[in-house]
């Protein structure tokens, strides 16, 4: 009987087991591999800050899910999981309705699997914080960015038509959360908003009247990374005017204000909130796995879970030991990647009955772009001894580069080429914002 593999989930690591699966066993009907995600299309999550700026059109980069399926030998089933039966070794599906009249699309359903692994990846974590939900937006999903964007515009089109003088909150964004996402938002709408304003707002003045403000709770901005990379990004974000708030705890969002512990009321007429992440709240206790706090499912090295070896975990929604490291593997694109590829042999050793391996995180540190203006970051993190400071163009290439890979894992080298060709002739004919 075939092997029946389950992965749930399409971010940046299911998505690349998928096809590689699909290409190395589905192919050759050694294994039935199915991708289940309640999502139609797939979009690198890194680039969700430039979808939500307005430099990215969402409908040039996203992928549909069934094509790709249809390419590269797996199945594609549309649905959200929501329970898992172990025993009877089978997954459940919510009902899948119509976007915009609510009708049943495909009916609650069960999937049988013989190996499951899920990938399901992390949410916002706003930590309960009064406001936050209703009056600030995460960028977790392709549509909350192009809200976020939507917003965006309106608020420059508000705000040039109107005959009285700008409000106090008004075009003030706060970014709540200075890591990666928050940095990397900043500097990328710093850019956008004076090549949108650009397009007939001609009463509004980029420098005296769009603010931009990044709250964080750390002592500094980008805590996960060493030091002398935040220095830089502060120093950058210094010159662009953006002003930085550290050591400030954000403890109610309002629809024209963040408060913060300290006392501060910050005018705003948009905030997006990226402070913090966590596993999505159905894994808590899903099936009787185990989980911790942020719901992240425990796994062994190998990637099975602690308590079903039929079970595998993977990229943020999994809390996979890191040697040598009190915490476990970090919540990053590069160890999803890592993973998809050490489960592709693993997964074929387990249908050939040879023992699995242990999967040992490697860092090859990180890079956070900051627009136009630059890039920084260190490469090679522990695997040298120590990190080794980039910055500028060379470390612009490396950034870029780390998209590319993920498109030549999905694709091949030929869609890469052809994809960067086609980039450079668009970017010459097309307005440099989404204006709508």
């Amino acid at each position: 009987m075939i092997h029946r593999i389950v992965i749930v989930g399409g971010g940046a690591g299911g998505l690349e087991l998928a096809t590689r699966l699909g290409d190395r066993l589905g192919r050759k009907r050694r294994a039935r591999v199915t991708l289940v995600d309640c999502s139609r299309t797939h979009l690198w999550k890194p680039l969700l800050h430039e979808v939500a700026a307005g430099s990215m059109d969402l409908y040039e980069h996203d992928l549909d899910y069934l094509a790709q399926a249809r390419w590269h030998h797996f199945e594609f089933q549309l649905g959200r999981m929501d329970g898992l039966e172990r025993a009877r070794r089978a997954i459940l599906v919510a009902p899948t309705r119509d976007e915009s009249t609510g009708e049943e699309l495909i009916p609650r359903r069960e999937i049988f699997y013989d190996t499951l692994v899920i990938a399901v990846g992390s949410t916002t974590n706003d930590f309960g914080t009064p406001g936050a939900r209703e009056h600030a937006i995460s960028l977790d999903t392709p549509e909350q960015a192009e809200r976020f964007h939507r917003k965006l515009v309106n608020a420059c089109i508000r705000a040039n038509a109107q005959a009285e003088p700008l409000g106090a909150e008004q075009l003030k964004v706060a970014i709540i959360g200075a890591g990666a996402t928050g940095v990397e938002l900043a500097a990328e709408l710093h850019k956008t908003t004076r090549e949108l304003v650009a397009y007939g707002f001609g009463k509004i003045d980029p420098e005296r009247d769009i603010r931009m403000t990044i709250i964080e709770a750390a002592p500094r901005i980008l805590p996960a990374l060493p030091e002398r990379v935040a220095l830089a990004a502060q120093e950058l974000l210094r010159t662009l005017h953006v002003e930085v708030l550290t050591g400030e705890r954000v403890i109610e969002v309002r629809d024209d204000a963040v408060l913060t512990a300290s006392g501060r009321v910050i005018p705003v007429e948009l905030a997006v909130w990226a402070a913090g992440i966590k596993a999505p709240e159905f894994l808590c206790e899903l099936g009787g796995l185990e989980s911790n706090r942020p719901n992240q499912l425990l796994v062994h090295q190998t990637l099975q879970t602690t308590r079903d070896e039929n079970v595998f975990a993977m990229g943020d929604c999994a809390c996979c030991p890191w040697p040598g490291h009190p915490q476990c593997v970090p919540a990053r694109a590069q160890a999803a990647h890592q993973q998809a590829t050490h489960l592709v042999r693993n997964l074929e050793r387990r249908i050939d009955g040879k023992p699995l391996e242990p999967y040992i995180y490697r860092d090859f540190g990180s890079l956070v772009s900051l627009g136009k203006y630059s890039t920084v970051g260190s490469l090679m993190g522990k695997l040298i001894g120590s990190a080794m400071f980039v910055e500028g163009v060379f470390a612009r290439i490396m950034y870029v580069s780390l998209y590319r890979m993920h498109l030549y894992a999905l694709h091949g080298l030929a869609r890469v080429v052809f994809d960067v060709l086609g980039h450079v002739v668009t970017r010459r004919t097309e307005p440099r914002v989404k204006l709508h």
